[in-house]
């Protein structure tokens, strides 16, 4: 009986713990190039030192915003934040994944095992999610170096920032799929860019008149970033769960694209 429970072959893991495989194998490969998570931090950095000391030395505090007044460089610091989590997983799942569906072949292999298009949909969010929220903690020890940190309530843009990883690296997943070359990655940027300069990264909503705030108020970078900017500066409102749900259902929908759009590429 013994030996007939020894060669009995291991229980199936569930999906999720399937899922967790794929993170485990991305680790393995990046162990040795840490240095691809020192540039995702670099970035923000010098926007922060070129554009949030620079500049803010000319604007000084911006009024409006809450209870009290903030000065520029902790009005953009939790943007920079919030772009460094997107960029972050976006780039995990859009740039690198192309080269692993359409050169590396990579799924091709994995499939074979037990692991199915779910498991591999969600293990590459997963590791997106990692690479953003470690992005995110990255930045935000520099930021506390040049003193934008002014409350306790900033640990909240960790969680914060895993909902917004989640969420582009859904989207960029599914955005993906639809990728036919290497050259259409320039309209990503495209997209990408504009969001970034009119999403409230550098200076407040009400600069705009009320018809282009209503359409900023879509833009996801913008509830990203409203997301940890409240927390960065001690304000907790209704708001954040706005900008929670919003996120959440936008990686929903991303993660549901692109399970449906692998499924026909890959298995058929």
């Amino acid at each position: 009986m013994a030996t007939l429970l020894s060669a009995a072959p291991p229980a199936p893991r569930r999906g999720r713990s399937r899922a967790l495989l794929l993170v485990e194998r991305n680790l393995m490969i990046y162990r040795h190039t840490w240095s691809v998570f020192v540039a995702e931090i670099f970035e923000p950095v010098l926007y922060l030192l070129t554009i949030g000391l620079g500049v803010g030395q000319l604007v000084g505090h911006i009024p409006g915003l809450g209870t009290r007044n903030a000065d520029y460089t902790a009005f953009v610091a939790p943007a920079l934040l919030a772009t460094a989590a997107m960029n972050s997983a976006m780039n995990e799942t859009t740039f690198n994944l192309f080269y692993k569906l359409k050169f590396d072949r990579v799924y091709d292999s994995i499939l074979t095992t037990p692991m199915n298009i779910r498991d591999v949909v969600t293990g590459e969010v997963y590791w997106a999610v990692l690479r953003g929220v470690t992005a995110c903690v990255g930045f935000l020890a520099v930021v506390s170096c040049f003193g934008a940190v002014r409350t306790p309530w900033v640990l909240l843009v960790v969680p914060g920032a895993a909902v917004i990883a989640f969420s582009f690296a859904a989207v960029g997943l599914a955005v993906t799929t639809y990728l036919r070359t290497s050259h259409d990655f320039q309209l990503i940027q495209l997209v990408m860019l504009p969001m970034f300069l009119f999403a409230t990264t550098f200076y407040p909503l009400g600069v705009y008149p009320r018809p282009v705030q209503i359409a900023v108020e879509c833009l996801p970078l913008y509830q990203a970033i409203e997301l940890l900017r409240g927390p960065a500066l001690g304000e907790i409102t209704p708001g954040l769960l706005l900008a929670v749900g919003y996120l959440l259902l936008l990686g929903l929908a991303g993660r549901a694209v692109a399970i449906r759009r692998l499924s026909r590429s890959l298995l058929h």
